[in-house]
């Protein structure tokens, strides 16, 4: 299946190479459709219950009027500068909505210059997926969304969840606000972006927060004294932290985080989150790389082009000559 799967999607990339900048719409029946915009891709599956948009690299807008309805999985090639397709890498200027009956949606594999926003207008919108993207926050409109699921991204600012559940895991963000019931594990949380909101990387109640890096300072302005997390019923495990919280944390005191980290420069992908030496024996449980995660790879689901050449005209038999290499999951 996995094979076939592959060949299929092969065929799916050398069609959109022959579409430049097109956006593939494949129907759950399989049928697919050829669109030239990310706000027609969302007309179409606003009609149509299931699809996966595949978004080649390059740079793509999107209309806050276009609102997402229906169960859809949205997957580009990436977000990192130095992916290896040839078109560049997959960038969507604007806002991404989940709206009323897009519950079980995914986004995957995208640099997005606005926000993911879920439950629009106080609709309850369950099980989104956010993964292997670059985004400026998450936004959660009302405590009835259930199961919202952010892995493996980097999110430049605060990101708010309104008192709903969600799962956040091995993401390098900024902070945390307003989860309930929720899980939190295995981030980089740098809360510098939050004096509204009571100087918390976190701000949780009744939910699991464990082996993240924590990175609070001390270094409010007004002398006041900032705190890693803000509300009640928390459970703390194994955290990395400069201000003690939970069972077991790792307090480094007066350590600068440039010590802890490879090459810490903030909430960015040239960033190296490995731990130096010094820390490395909490690396297997705590941070983005614990029980194996290969967060630096951040490989969506989709082949892409990594090389092609087309002939500028047709040969004596009206034949074009079209090359293309694709890549998918690391292997060509």
């Amino acid at each position: 299946m996995k094979k076939k799967f592959f060949i299929l999607c092969a065929a799916l990339v050398w069609t959109v190479a022959l579409m430049a900048q097109s956006i593939a719409v494949v129907k759950a029946n399989g049928s697919t459709t050829l669109v030239r915009t990310l706000d027609e891709a969302i007309a179409v599956v606003n009609e149509n219950d299931g699809c996966v948009v595949y978004l080649p690299g390059g740079g793509f807008s999107v209309s806050d009027d276009s609102k997402i309805t229906k169960k859809v999985t949205i997957i580009g090639i990436g977000h990192k500068a130095n992916n290896d397709n040839v078109d560049g890498v997959t960038t969507i200027s604007g806002n991404i909505y989940f709206n009323e009956g897009s519950d079980g949606s995914a986004l995957m594999g995208c640099y997005l210059t606005g926000n993911v926003i879920i439950g629009d207008g106080g609709s309850t919108v369950n099980d989104i997926l956010i993964r292997y993207c670059n985004i400026n926050c998450v936004v959660v409109n009302n405590s009835t969304c259930k199961e919202t699921t952010i892995n493996q991204n980097f999110i430049r600012s605060t990101s708010h969840f309104n008192d709903s559940k969600a799962i956040i895991s091995n993401n390098v963000t900024g902070a945390i606000y307003k989860v309930n019931l929720g899980t939190i594990t295995n981030n980089i949380i740098w809360g510098e972006d939050v004096f509204d909101y009571g100087y918390s990387n976190i701000w949780a109640d009744n939910s699991i927060i464990s082996y993240n890096v924590i990175t609070n300072d001390n270094n409010a302005p007004w002398q006041r004294t900032r705190t890693n997390i803000r509300g009640g019923g928390n459970t703390g495990i194994k955290n990395i932290v400069k201000v003690d919280f939970g069972e077991e944390c790792i307090n480094i005191g007066s350590t600068s985080w440039d010590d802890v980290f490879e090459n810490n420069a903030g909430i960015n992908p040239s960033s190296n989150f490995h731990f130096k030496e010094a820390y490395s024996q909490y690396e297997s449980q705590v941070g983005l790389y614990a029980n194996g995660v290969q967060f630096d790879k951040q490989i969506a689901p989709v082949p892409y082009i990594v090389a092609k050449r087309i002939d500028e005209q047709t040969d004596a038999s009206g034949m074009l000559s079209v090359k293309i290499r694709v890549k998918a999951g690391g292997e060509e």
